[in-house]
C-alpha cells in the first residue's frame, strides 16, 4: 500500500505538464521532456522532467533530473524548491490543493522539533558544521592529483569523512550509502551560507567516487556561488570549482567566484564596486548561453567582461597539461594591460 505522499507524487506525475506550467514556468516543453534551467525556475535548459512514462519502464511522469549538478526527484521536490517550504506537510499541502484533493485526516501532533528537509539551506548549513577542515584530507589530496595545491584554511572548502550519497537511477544497485565528500560552501554576497556543493570522493583511488553523479549542489544556489576572495572591482567568475581552482593557481591575487553550473552562473548577483569580469566559459552551449546571458546583465549594469578561453577542454586540464607558469603566460594575453601587472 503506497504513502499518502507516494500516491500524491503519482497525481503529480499524471499532471506533470500542469505543473511544470505553475511551477516552472520559466521552462518550456520539447517533445515528452519539460526544460527549464534549475528547480529553482531558473531560465535555461539543464534542468528535464519527465511528462509521460516511459514505455521501456525505465522512467516515471514527473521525474526530474538537472544535468548540470546531478540533483534529481520529483514534482514534490519542484514544489518546495517554488515555494520556498521549509516543512514537507506545506508541499503536500500545497500540492493537494493544486490537485484539488480533500486535506488528509489530522493525524497526532509529533512533540519532535522538526529536522530540516535534505535539500534545503538549513540542512546545506548542517552538513558544512558537520564536516572538517579540507587540509591533510582526503580532499586536499584529490585536488592535488589535478595538480591544485593552493589550498588554505580559509578557502570555502571542508571535507565529510562519510556523506550520504542518494543513489540515481543510473547507479548500480546496491551500492554504498556514503562516500567521503569534499564540500564546498555557497554563500550570498554578505557571506551567509545558502548551500553546499559536494564532491564525492573514493579513498582507494583518491579520484572522484564510482558513483553516477559524483558531483551535486543543494540549497538555495540561484545568485550565489562558492567565493575565492572578497568582492573586489575586479573579479573572475566560472562554473566549476575545479576551474575557479586552477586559474587561482596562475592568478592567485584575484578574487573569484563558481557558479557550479551554467544557469547558476548566468545568475550570478554582481557584487557593489564591481567594474570588470572575467569569465571562464566551458565550452558547451551551455557554457555559451550562460557567457551571452551574463554578457547582456553585465552590459546592463555598466560592468566589462571578457571571456576566457582554455587551450584544451577546461582550465583544469590546461593546469595539469601545461603547468602553471605555460597557463599564467596564456591568460596574460587574455587579461585587459591594466590588469596584466597587478594579477600576473
Amino acid at each position: 500500500m503506497s504513502s499518502p505522499a507516494a500516491d500524491v507524487a503519482r497525481r503529480l506525475g499524471e499532471n506533470a505538464e500542469a505543473v511544470c506550467r505553475r511551477y516552472l514556468s520559466n521552462g518550456r516543453r520539447e517533445g515528452h521532456y519539460w526544460l527549464v534551467g534549475d528547480v529553482h525556475n531558473a531560465p535555461g535548459r539543464s534542468l528535464y522532467v519527465r511528462l509521460s512514462d516511459h514505455s521501456d519502464g525505465r522512467g516515471a511522469a514527473g521525474k526530474w533530473t538537472d544535468a548540470a549538478s546531478g540533483d534529481h526527484g520529483d514534482l514534490l521536490d519542484v514544489i518546495a524548491a517554488a515555494c520556498g517550504h521549509t516543512a514537507f506537510r506545506e508541499t503536500l499541502e500545497e500540492a493537494r490543493q493544486f490537485l484539488s484533493l480533500p486535506p488528509p485526516p489530522e493525524m497526532p501532533r509529533n512533540p519532535a522539533p522538526p529536522k530540516a528537509p535534505s535539500g534545503t539551506p538549513e540542512a546545506a548549513r548542517r552538513l558544512w558544521a558537520a564536516s572538517k577542515p579540507v587540509l591533510g584530507s582526503l580532499g586536499a589530496d584529490y585536488l592535488a592529483g589535478r595538480s591544485i595545491v593552493t589550498v588554505s584554511a580559509s578557502d570555502p572548502l571542508r571535507y565529510h569523512r562519510h556523506c550520504f550519497y542518494r543513489p540515481s537511477e543510473d547507479d548500480v544497485p546496491g551500492g554504498r550509502p556514503a562516500w567521503p565528500a569534499m564540500i564546498a560552501a555557497v554563500t550570498d554576497l554578505g557571506g551567509a551560507i545558502t548551500g553546499v556543493h559536494r564532491t564525492w570522493l573514493d579513498p582507494e583511488t583518491k579520484d572522484k567516487a564510482p558513483v553516477a553523479y559524483p558531483r551535486r549542489a543543494m540549497g538555495n544556489l540561484l545568485g550565489h556561488g562558492v567565493r575565492f576572495g572578497p568582492a573586489a572591482r575586479v573579479m573572475a567568475a566560472g562554473e566549476g570549482i575545479e576551474t575557479i581552482l586552477s586559474l587561482r593557481e596562475a592568478v592567485p591575487a584575484l578574487s573569484m567566484i563558481a557558479g557550479l553550473s551554467g544557469a547558476h552562473l548566468a545568475a550570478l548577483v554582481f557584487p557593489a564596486g564591481l567594474k570588470r569580469l572575467y569569465v571562464a566559459r566551458d565550452d558547451d552551449p551551455a557554457g555559451g548561453a550562460a557567457l551571452s546571458t551574463l554578457s547582456e546583465r553585465a552590459e546592463q549594469a555598466g560592468i566589462e567582461l571578457l571571456p576566457l578561453e582554455p587551450e584544451y577542454g577546461d582550465f583544469n586540464d590546461d593546469l595539469v597539461i601545461r603547468g602553471r607558469s605555460v597557463l599564467a603566460g596564456a591568460l596574460r594575453t587574455q587579461f585587459a594591460a591594466a590588469d596584466r601587472l597587478k594579477y600576473l
